[in-house]
């Protein structure tokens, strides 16, 4: 499979992240099998496939959170698949889990404060707060008071201030009102717009599909199809094929 720059990535980007014959696993699970991927410099890419093809497994061996690995992944040329998650994380990179990871006893602010500054250019509070108005008013609510919306405004912003500038976003839309799915679409662009590389893994395909540059389409652990934001009308077939979208 190529993985080219097409016309939403131009030859001028760089590549911020490389993958090629990625295999990891769980235990004696074995869930990807030789994934190969690129994401280059201010890309907005979505993972789709069903639940259980690979795609959180995916972010989570970029991270170095899954099991034994093999393969190569490069962030900003390094080679990290040897790497600890703590080593990952100073090359720029930031994950936000599903889970969000919220402490329930800590303010909104506290948590906000709590992870280090891992690379240089992380976002100030009061440009966080600037993005995210709703967190400034509950600076001082403790997270069980938190929505899941605030929550998992919260769980991005957290990754703006350590400054990560690849982000890996895994299901941010689960569960939330559409208001709020829409305030996420609206923070995604707005991080686009400022130079941020983005991965997305969303199940609600109406809130990846506008934002995305480059979609990959994984099916039992490997990359079945790629194709451009402009490809997205042709490939429909395909995706109902493989999504039921």
């Amino acid at each position: 499979m190529s993985t080219a720059p097409t016309p939403s990535a131009p030859a001028a980007a760089r590549e911020f992240l490389r993958i090629e014959g990625l295999h990891a696993w769980y235990g004696e699970s074995h869930i990807l099998h030789g994934m190969d991927l690129s994401v280059h410099e201010g890309e907005v890419v979505t993972l789709l496939g069903r639940n259980g093809s690979g795609r959180t497994t995916t972010l989570r061996a970029i991270v170095g959170l899954t099991g034994a690995r093999k393969g190569s992944i490069k962030i900003n040329g390094v080679e990290t698949i040897k790497l600890a998650p703590h080593k990952v994380a100073h090359l720029g990179l930031g994950y936000c889990p599903e889970e969000r990871g919220i402490f329930a006893s800590l303010t909104a602010e506290e948590n906000l404060m709590l992870p280090p500054t891992l690379a240089p250019g992380g976002m100030s509070v009061d440009e966080i707060y600037a993005m995210f108005p709703n967190l400034q008013e509950r600076a001082a609510s403790p997270g069980t008071r938190l929505s899941g919306g605030e929550q998992q405004m919260l769980a991005v912003a957290r990754i703006l201030r350590t400054g990560a500038r690849l982000l890996l976003l895994d299901e941010i839309s689960e569960g939330l009102a559409p208001v709020i799915v829409n305030k996420l679409a609206e923070m995604i662009l707005t991080l686009k717009a400022k130079g941020y590389t983005i991965v997305l893994v969303e199940q609600n395909f109406r809130f990846a599909a506008p934002l995305a540059d480059r979609f990959y389409v994984i099916e039992h652990g490997t990359i079945v199809k790629q194709f451009a934001q402009a490809e997205l009308e042709q490939n429909m077939g395909l995706l109902q094929e493989y999504l039921g979208v």
